[in-house]
């Protein structure tokens, strides 16, 4: 008999490709467990699992069954704590009994595992043993962990085994255990379906008006005689006005890259968790959203998933059951994300990718201590960028004063995007809220704005374009900038420099501008043509006064050079030059704000006092200096809003471009933070396990989770 045991058990490690050492196949051939009522006492870990039933004895082979126990469970609950479900031996369950004694489903405790969980949800205890579902068994060195081939069902043909955590454990368990990566397909083309129709229902109530172009001549007139060898026009664009309907705006697909390496640890994560929180809550049911987050490694969490009830349900699950450890490794991230982007079967109008970082990679990008620059645009996938048909832009939050701002910048640089600078770790909602305030009103796509010269002889020679692609034809007779997206209320302005010879008649006609694009919602191309710009040519001299709203433009643009030659100064260690850089340009400013009390030069004086605060050491610009300045030349590079300082408070002084859609969201995420985490106190910490297809809970609030 006892033969016939060490057999079976030989047999059944060989077919699940487990390699049994020779002490432990002395022990395994040991004889059968005593008769009922004499259970066999184990000081380890245990699995535990009552006789199969017919339907189960069918679906898998029945081999010799024995009950394996730990001390000190007699006396606890029938009762899984994750799932809240009974536990009864002789009904086919498999039992998990852990080193602390507390008992739960095998299936639940394995998925909790499996996403991360490596304490007892019960008493909090550390496991130096850990179940999983899987081919490998524990190392032989450590001798406690054993194939116990109980007669339950087996959907997956793998045996539960126990593994104890080795030595070196790192505290990231992708990196301890293999069999805790998901597989995933090369392919991700596994998006939920969505209903293009149902979706385009109310595209006739959607009207969204036009772009709504201004321009504004540097003056009114020139001489005839003169010829004016710089003359600015203040191109300005205008989206239309934001759409009150969820129903009537245009769709999302967002994918979010999420860092939960361990410097995440503690109250980081937990803020993540919640600020992702509000990201779901606020997305619409025809949005869909896909996590990835990355440590040493990357993974989804899902695929793209349509936020329903169900699907929010299910994003809440997955993002609460996120645990920290591990290295940093962006760029696996990013590739995870943009094969995502890549390989949908249907898409959504808007497409945009969300990363947020803590730390530096040290996996994709090479250090060098000579003084060369390191590449960092180098992370950003080739298949999402610019000309590419997968374009997306990628908007980036350098989290606290540890993240690779630098790089950071570059990744959202490289793809249009924007950088935020969480400077303070309670803001990271905010930003989120402001950033997917945005996206989620978007009514213009694929912008693009055209300069024609009209007149003999004037020629355009310069567009400033601050971030944005533009080009000035060779004969100077034409230019464009590509713009790509716009939100509703949003504005851009772009300041152009043209040669205006002298004249022989009384008017010279100088430009006509015009911008086509594709309508978000309608999916329409649809062009707009702004009016000729001229001036008037008088034969006597004039003295003209130049427009406000030219001036005010030149100041914006030129404080935006000034901000990046002392950014420039500051990475060459001379913090003194970029200061005075700086305080040369607030001069100025306050001079033609105590003549003006124009806003947008208070706001401006506001912001480049902070960065001179920031650069005045190299230890402020490293702890927050580099950010700041950077977080600052996205918004003004792209015209666009982003996080940094006190930007997204409501009563900053900071010129932020934000949308009425941004400061309605940002509103939202303000006060309505009690709602958001009552609802974060309700939802479960684990996905639903793939095997048994039932939902894992915790019992711990986010409150308390949060402590």
């Amino acid at each position: 008999m006892a033969d016939a045991w060490g057999r079976a058990k030989r047999a059944l490690a060989t077919k699940l490709c487990i390699r049994l050492p020779d002490r432990q196949r002395a022990l395994e051939d040991a004889p059968p467990p005593p008769p009922p009522g004499r259970e066999a006492h184990h000081p380890t870990t245990a699995v535990e699992a009552g006789p199969a039933t017919g339907e189960e004895k069918a679906r898998s082979p029945s081999v010799s069954s024995r009950r394996l126990s730990s001390s000190g469970s007699p006396g606890s609950k029938r009762v899984c704590a994750i799932c809240l479900g009974s536990m009864r031996t002789g009904h086919g369950q498999a039992l998990f009994t852990a080193e602390c004694s507390h008992k739960f489903h095998f299936h639940c405790i394995t998925s909790n595992v499996r996403h991360g969980n490596h304490i007892c949800p019960i008493c909090r205890a550390d496991w130096k043993e850990l179940p999983f579902q899987g081919p490998q068994l524990a190392d032989a060195t450590h001798g406690r962990a054993r194939v116990s081939p109980v007669n339950w069902p087996q959907d997956d043909g793998h045996m539960a085994v126990i593994r104890r955590l080795s030595n070196s454990y790192s505290g990231n368990l992708l990196e301890q255990f293999p069999v805790f990566r998901t597989p995933e397909a090369d392919i991700f083309n596994d998006d939920e379906q969505i209903d293009i129709q149902s979706e385009t229902v109310e595209e006739s109530n959607a009207v969204t008006g036009s772009v709504e172009i201004k321009t504004y001549a540097e003056v009114q007139a020139i001489q005839q005689s003169v010829t004016q060898k710089v003359f600015s026009i203040l191109i300005h664009l205008k989206a239309p006005k934001s759409l009150e309907s969820v129903s009537s705006r245009a769709p999302l697909d967002l994918v979010t890259v999420l860092d939960v390496s361990g410097s995440m640890k503690g109250a980081k994560l937990a803020l993540l968790k919640k600020a992702m929180g509000f990201v779901i809550q606020t997305l619409g049911p025809n949005d869909r959203l896909s996590v990835i987050v990355f440590s040493s490694a990357a993974r989804r969490l899902f695929p793209l998933r349509q936020m329903n009830v169900n699907g929010r349900m299910q994003a809440m699950q997955a993002v609460n059951s996120l645990v920290d450890g591990g290295g940093t490794n962006i760029s696996d991230g990013l590739k995870k994300g943009a094969k995502v982007i890549e390989h949908r079967r249907l898409k959504n109008p808007v497409c945009s990718i969300i990363l947020l970082s803590d730390g530096q990679d040290t996996y994709s990008v090479p250090t060098f201590d000579d003084g060369v620059q390191t590449n960092h645009s180098m992370l950003v996938p080739p298949s999402i960028l610019p000309g590419t048909g997968n374009h997306v832009q990628i908007h980036t939050f350098g989290f606290g004063a540890d993240h690779d701002s630098a790089a950071m910048h570059a990744i959202a640089e490289t793809s249009s995007g924007t950088f935020s600078f969480i400077d303070a770790e309670g803001s990271i909602q905010n930003g989120f809220a402001q950033c997917i305030g945005g996206l989620l009103s978007v009514v213009v796509k694929e912008m693009r704005l055209g300069v024609e010269c009209v007149d003999e002889g004037v020629v355009l020679t310069s567009i400033k374009s601050g971030g944005y692609a533009s080009e000035v034809a060779v004969d100077g007779r034409n230019g464009s900038v590509d713009i790509g997206d716009l939100y509703a209320d949003e504005e851009r302005g772009f300041l152009i420099t043209l040669h205006v010879p002298a004249a022989q008649g009384q008017q010279t006609v100088l430009i006509k501008p015009s911008c086509t694009y594709q309508d978000a919602v309608t999916t329409e191309s649809i062009q707009v043509h702004g009016s000729e710009v001229s001036v008037e040519r008088p034969a006597y001299s004039v003295d003209c006064k130049m427009s406000p709203e030219v001036e005010r433009e030149w100041h914006r643009v030129q404080a935006m050079e000034d901000m990046s030659a002392a950014r420039a100064a500051a990475d060459g260690g001379d913090f003194s030059q970029a200061v005075s850089i700086l305080e040369g340009r607030t001069r100025i400013l306050e001079s033609q704000a105590a003549q003006s009390s124009d806003s947008q030069c208070l706001a401006l004086i506001t912001e480049l006092r902070e960065m001179q605060e920031r650069v005045e050491s190299r230890r402020r610009y490293d702890e927050s200096g580099r950010a700041f300045m950077l977080a600052g030349l996205s918004s003004h590079s792209w015209q666009r809003a982003t996080a940094r300082g006190d930007s997204t408070e409501l009563n900053t002084q900071i010129h932020t471009y934000q949308t009425p859609s941004m400061v309605d969201m940002l509103h939202r995420s303000q006060t309505l933070v009690p709602a958001v985490v009552e609802m974060l106190n309700r939802s479960p910490t684990v996905a639903p396990s793939r095997g048994s297809g039932r939902s894992v809970r915790s019992t711990k609030s986010f409150s308390e989770r949060l402590a």
